[in-house]
């Protein structure tokens, strides 16, 4: 009985394929509207720049006259305007960027104006030892430990590839405090 029953209900459902048709692709888009296969393409007009923050403001007549101003100053004036408006606004010092491992080479005569500028503003310094007195080893490498994190047989290490570099990128006082202990257990440190 039960067998009849369960054969009568297949037989009379009519088949999925038939039901769903051509909607069974495109169910899971409800808004779906097909595109007129004669359109022709939209063609998007781009600007000559692309500015991630939109469209700004015209500035206003007071900027306008401002630039006016600025335009008609002479060079050696206008050169200054930057440096003033920095320390008007108190807006924090933009350090130099050195070009040296980039493989950039330097512009004719400016290479050694930034090499003084350089110079001038140097507050990193390097603390280098050059040679030391064999009889003294254990003192370097005992007062070596004592500034820097290293573990014994990495300082034993360091000093015996002398000349190197000890200690980079501190200040001149500690680089001279180094130097002089340096100095007192028997070796010959420079800073750079």
């Amino acid at each position: 009985m039960k067998l009849i029953a369960l054969v009568r209900s297949i037989g009379s459902r009519p088949s999925l394929p038939r039901v769903l048709g051509s909607l069974q692709i495109r169910s899971f888009q409800p808004d779906f509207v097909p595109r007129d296969p004669n359109a022709k393409p939209k063609r998007y007009k781009y600007p000559a720049f692309y500015d991630p923050y939109g469209p700004r403001p015209p500035p206003s007549e007071k900027i306008i006259q401002l630039a006016e101003k600025i335009a008609a100053l002479p060079l050696e004036e206008r050169c200054q305007i930057g440096p003033a408006l920095i320390l008007k606004t108190r807006h924090p010092k933009m350090q130099h960027i050195s070009g040296e491992g980039i493989g950039m080479a330097p512009q004719g005569g400016t290479a050694a104006t930034t090499k003084a500028e350089v110079k001038a503003e140097k507050t990193a310094f390097d603390v280098k030892l050059e040679k030391f007195d064999a009889a003294a080893k254990i003192k370097i490498i005992k007062e070596l430990r004592t500034f820097t994190d290293l573990g014994l047989k990495e300082a034993k290490e360091l000093v015996e590839k002398a000349p190197v570099v000890l200690k980079q990128g501190i200040t001149k006082e500690e680089a001279n405090d180094i130097i002089a202990k340096l100095k007192a257990a028997g070796a010959t440190a420079v800073m750079e």
